[in-house]
């Protein structure tokens, strides 16, 4: 159990946190959400030591064994497994003392390091971290590599891998699924859903944050409030306080002018002295309940395009990849027209590690003239499209997307677009190629030469620049203020096609949501590569899955395409089982003996059957249960309760989660074996 008593916590000059008072109770997968500069990670660096509170006190165990991700990588020459296997600090101590013991030839010392790492699970380490790294994205062949070898989205996978191999009591996560793709972001949120102890999140990914948590904490204005639920079940209950709250407050409003209007006519008459003063009095009790506003500070649109042709982009037979030696990568902030070169935007930086640290899925090998990412693709691009694209890290959805743009020359077949196509492209380190030390309007400018001052400023005031604001470096903005920028530069230019790789990694929920809005609203194409699920299933109509060097439509949503996942993995692990029995040397079975395993079978079946409809009863009255106890936690009335009684409820509730996630596991699994 985590205890904050009237805890404050100060940063600088600002308060962030004031007089917190909240119990973690042992277990809790918490979502610690909010908006940008609220405190979420100031509250991380408190629970690890790294900051003192300013007031108040944090009880914490004193045993307990705390596991984060840390925020940067050195470039080491350590094996990655070998990194990520060093999460285990007991373990690594434990293997160094068992080599150390051998050098020195000491059998004694050798004896109790075995003893010791066989406690801790030692000898099978390698093959913890290998699913780790398997899971989170990392090629069999790549877990050798040495850390310095890999970029810096990749090495920020092997800190969390590192952080999930720690064992550990309590679990800060700040942002994991930043550069993770779809696949490894499912696999995240089941492995964090099988986590014994208590976890905390940090992270702006809804469905994410829905997937995993059975508690919601919000930070808003110095204070911290708990819901018992996940994040959707969080946004019913706070909508139902805000408007509890605002009818309160014009309730409240009517009163005080019904007072003050009866003070005002009858203070100066003495027969109706004494009942304004009491009226007066009453006046000044009035709870002053706070007026609701408005929850998101702002939204945005991109202009409708000029023309949208009916035939936007083909591309024909082509094979997408990458000449060598490898070409810089030019990563644009603006619009490129066909056959137009840059139409007025400027390069953006490469990023420092694209070049030197290929994906770890398609690493060109020396001695190929090319490395080709994707083959024989087909893919055509038509007015009203809104395309999602989908499949894991490295397999080629950034080179499509650089195809599409032009900015990569196929290596074979043909790319036509469409002489009025106007592409607003946004690459994943667009938001590192703004100029250091220039602010908002000397980017605009330098897009819009000749256009009068106000008009880019009255522009730049729609996406949240107004003022001075337009005036500021963009040295002190945020990564989501950056984000937003690039987009505004991206709109100025009315595209008709936007093309959108992993826009949402600097973004909050809430510029997320406004995100999601303005492209729903849009009236060009679409294509977007992301992991966050609530965006690409808000704005995308349909799914091409890029995977295996081959580009094809996905027959279904995104759901379908996370059951699809589980069932690839599950058939995956069966075909190993099955390799590996055929490699083994049992004997020939005889008539008598294959009647004899046949029956077994069908006993088996038989009673895998039985289980199965055991299973979906039991789940059907789960979920029975599970909405009789939304229904209570949503209604207000249940706050006014003891804490100790809503306290059960959350308990309940998460109880009965656990207990549907294992029967559902159970359920696949006898399913597919009866499918087999």
């Amino acid at each position: 159990m985590i205890a904050f008593r009237h805890f404050a916590l100060r940063r600088g000059s600002r308060l962030l946190l004031a007089d917190i008072d909240l119990v973690i109770q042992s277990g809790w997968r918490l979502g610690v959400i909010g908006r940008n500069g609220c405190g979420k990670s100031s509250l991380f660096a408190a629970l690890q030591g790294q900051l003192e509170g300013d007031t108040g006190e944090l009880d914490m165990p004193g045993k307990l064994r705390l596991a984060s991700v840390a925020q940067e990588t050195p470039a080491l020459p350590d094996l990655a497994i070998d990194y990520v296997m060093g999460g285990d600090e007991e373990l690594a101590a434990a293997l160094r003392d068992e080599a150390d013991a051998q050098e020195r030839g000491d059998t004694e010392a050798m004896a109790r390091a075995h003893h010791r790492i066989e406690e801790l699970h030692g000898y099978d380490a390698r093959a913890r971290a290998g699913r780790l790294m398997h899971g989170l994205g990392f090629a069999p062949e790549t877990h050798e590599r040495t850390v310095q070898e890999f970029s810096g989205g990749w090495r920020g996978r092997l800190n969390l891998a590192r952080a999930l191999m720690c064992p550990s009591d309590l679990l800060l996560l700040d942002e994991p699924t930043n550069h993770l793709d779809l696949d490894a972001v499912l696999w995240l949120e089941e492995w964090l859903r099988r986590y014994q102890g208590t976890l905390l999140i940090i992270s702006h990914d809804r469905e994410f944050l829905d997937g995993v948590i059975t508690h919601t904490l919000h930070l808003d204005e110095g204070r911290a409030k708990l819901y018992t639920g996940n994040y959707s079940a969080f946004e019913r209950l706070r909508a139902e306080q805000l408007r509890q709250q605002q009818i309160s407050f014009e309730r409240e409003q009517a009163e005080r002018a019904h007072l003050q209007s009866f003070i005002d006519r009858f203070k100066a008459k003495a027969s109706k002295a004494k009942q304004a003063q009491s009226r007066m009095k009453r006046l000044e009790k009035l709870a002053g309940t706070e007026a609701v506003r408005a929850e998101r500070p702002f939204n945005f649109s991109f202009p409708p395009p000029d023309r949208v042709p009916d035939a936007m982009l083909q591309l024909e037979d082509i094979a997408a990849g990458y000449e060598l030696p490898p070409l810089p990568a030019r990563e644009r902030v603006g619009v490129r027209g066909h056959g137009q070169g840059e139409d007025g935007a400027e390069r953006a930086s490469m990023d420092s590690s694209a070049s030197p640290s290929p994906s770890p899925h398609s690493s060109p090998q020396r001695g190929e003239e090319v490395n080709v990412v994707l083959a024989d693709v087909r893919f055509s691009i038509e007015a009203g499209d809104r395309i999602g694209l989908i499949g894991p890290n490295g397999a080629g959805k950034s080179t499509l997307v650089k195809t599409l743009v032009g900015e990569l020359e196929p290596l074979g077949g043909e790319r036509k677009a469409h002489k009025d196509l106007k592409i607003g492209y946004f690459a994943q380190h667009t938001v590192e190629s703004l100029r250091a030390g220039t602010s908002s309007l000397d980017h605009l400018q330098a897009r819009a030469p000749g256009v009068a001052n106000q008009v880019l400023r009255d522009f730049l005031g729609t996406w949240n620049f107004p003022g001075d604001r337009a005036f500021e470096s963009v040295d002190g903005f945020s990564g989501g203020e950056r984000a937003r920028l690039a987009l505004a530069l991206i709109a100025w230019h009315k595209p008709n096609l936007l093309l959108l790789d992993e826009p949402t990694n600097h973004l909050d929920l809430e510029m997320r949501e406004a995100l999601a809005d303005a492209l729903a609203d849009f009236d060009g194409a679409l294509v977007l590569v992301s992991h966050d699920r609530h965006l690409l299933g808000m704005v995308c109509d349909s799914f091409w899955r890029v995977a295996d060097r081959v580009v094809e439509p996905f027959d279904g949503d995104l759901d379908d395409y996370a059951k699809w996942l589980r069932s690839r993995g599950a058939a995956n692990k069966k075909a190993g089982k099955v390799a590996a029995a055929e490699k083994s040397s049992a004997p020939v079975e005889t008539p008598e003996e294959r009647r004899r395993s046949a029956a077994a079978q069908r006993e088996g079946d038989k009673s895998s059957r039985s289980r199965v409809k055991k299973i979906e009863t039991r789940v059907a009255a789960i979920d029975a249960a599970l909405g009789k106890l939304e229904a209570r936690l949503a209604d207000p009335a249940t706050y006014n309760a003891p804490t100790a009684e809503l306290m059960k409820l959350g308990q309940q509730q998460a109880e009965l989660r656990r207990e549907k996630e294992t029967l559902e596991a159970e359920w696949l699994e006898l399913y597919e074996q009866l499918e087999a």
